[in-house]
């Protein structure tokens, strides 16, 4: 496990981390920096001089039938160490979800063709009983399916014939809260033919009147950054990435939705009426 050392200067009443050169007041700094870094806290001693912050690889499950694209993943996964690495493999929808629920991985690469099985059908299991971020991992071109694996909550999707450094980005803007989804899928999937509904129903009136000021213009920044991962959503609104988190875990409750994507269509049928209540 690697380690940041954090200086901690009481006269001054300030931390300075030497990895950002950042210096921040001490009351804010463990939540701000715990955020820049997305590291976990793992001591608090407030009588000692130094704060280790735990900087863990990123944990990676792949799901595949096919061995050799997997052991090739895998080297590629590995270059990349100590920032990721494969924590495990599986080969059928229950050896992934066992593994899945044993080994807790960060981020999942789920293939669609499982051979008599689909990665489609365990996709709803991997994405409501676990912490893990989904993304898909395929060959076949399918629009129809592409859409049903965002709908069911995968964080994008990732062709085999992409090469090491693309599958590695991918990797780490789902894992930075971001999203990886071609252009075309995204219009199909959040329909940019808002204009179908320029009435409002009741009900999604009655939700965007529950949402507060804050979170309506969260909502409004989610949709103009659509590509933007996490952190830099919550650095244009002033805030760090955890009080983000916070935000969206809010919202989600009141409006009754699960993931981003949902929200990101919610939010574009709904955009004057959101824009205007933002204002």
């Amino acid at each position: 496990m690697n380690e940041i050392k954090l200086e901690v200067h009481t006269d001054s009443e300030t931390v300075f981390c030497p990895c950002c050169s950042v210096a921040l007041h001490i009351s804010d700094a463990f939540n701000e920096l715990a955020t820049l870094h997305d590291y976990h806290l793992l001591q608090d001693n407030e009588t000692s001089s130094q704060t280790t912050f735990n900087t863990d690889p990123v944990k990676i499950l792949l799901v595949d039938d096919h061995r050799s694209f997997m052991d090739g993943l895998q080297m590629v996964i590995d270059t990349q160490k100590p920032r990721m690495e494969t924590i495990g493999t599986a080969t059928t929808p229950d050896e992934a979800l066992e593994t899945a629920f044993r080994l807790k991985p960060d981020i999942i690469l789920l293939d669609l063709d499982l051979g008599d099985a689909s990665g489609l059908d365990i996709l709803p299991d991997l994405v409501e009983k676990t912490d893990s971020k989904i993304l898909i991992i395929t060959g076949v071109r399918d629009p129809e399916m592409y859409d049903a694996t965002i709908m069911k909550g995968a964080r994008g999707v990732l062709f085999k014939g992409e090469s090491a450094e693309v599958m590695i980005k991918a990797i780490e803007r789902v894992h930075a809260g971001g999203v990886w989804i071609d252009s075309n899928i995204l219009e199909r999937v959040i329909g940019q033919n808002s204009e179908s509904k320029p009435v409002l129903s009741e009900p999604e009136a009655r939700r965007i009147a529950h949402l507060t000021r804050r979170e309506r213009e969260v909502i409004t920044a989610l949709l103009e950054f659509e590509s933007s991962n996490s952190i830099e959503v919550a650095n244009h609104l002033g805030i760090s990435k955890h009080t983000l988190k916070n935000n969206l875990t809010t919202i989600y409750n009141k409006l009754g939705m699960k993931n981003r994507v949902q929200l990101m269509r919610f939010a574009l049928n709904n955009k004057t009426q959101l824009t205007e209540a933002a204002s």
